[in-house]
Formats: structure tokens, C-alpha cells, sequence
């Protein structure tokens, strides 16, 4: 349904519009995909927007495994905020993380 409405945005006119969508499924498990703005959709395992991104990349590739427990993928979280906070002028006094699993959100 996303990829048809931004694909039909696209024929009316200039849009940009990359954006994230996550979920979990009983059979499949968690699953991320990365649509960017002409519609096109990936399968990824992380992910990062914007210009910041640039930096956060690296450490993802670098400290992201499949078999992660929670304590582990929060450090790299820290990791990628306090990364950012350093090469980025950011004017943000805190950062919330909320962790999706099979029970939503919190």
C-alpha cells in the first residue's frame, strides 16, 4: 500500500520521501525494510537517515551482529548518539529509545 501511494505522489509532482518500516510476525520473526523516494523497497538489517548517517554507517557495519541481545544493540545505540553528538552540532539535551518486540512497543 506505502510503495502504490508514494509511487503515485511521484507521477503528481517532485517528492522526497525515505522512510523506515518495521514489524514482527509470528512465523518470520522481526523484519526492517528501507523505502526511499521513487518507491523502491529493501530488506535491510540497521539502519540510519539523514546527514548523520554518514557517520553511524560505520559503527553499525562494524558492531552490528544478527544474534545482538538487547544490552548489546542499546551499547551500539550509544554508540551512534555519542558519535553523532561529537561530529554533528546537535542541540538536543536527550535522546529516547523505544524497543519494539512481539508485545509492541516501550
Amino acid at each position: 500500500f506505502t510503495r502504490g501511494e508514494l509511487a503515485q505522489a511521484l507521477r503528481k509532482g517532485p517528492y522526497q520521501c525515505d522512510m523506515l518500516i518495521a514489524g514482527v510476525d509470528e512465523g518470520t520473526g522481526p523484519e526492517l525494510y528501507f523505502l526511499d523516494y521513487l518507491a523502491s523497497m529493501a530488506k535491510i538489517d540497521y539502519a540510519a537517515h539523514g546527514y548523520s548517517a554518514y557517520f553511524i554507517w560505520g559503527l553499525l557495519d562494524r558492531y552490528w551482529t544478527k544474534d545482538m541481545t538487547e544490552e548489546q544493540a542499546l551499547a551500539v545505540v550509544r554508540r551512534c548518539v555519542n558519535e553523532a553528538s561529537q561530529r554533528i552540532v546537535l542541540n538536543i539535551s536527550a535522546f529516547k529509545v523505544k524497543v519494539v518486540d512481539k508485545n509492541g512497543y516501550g
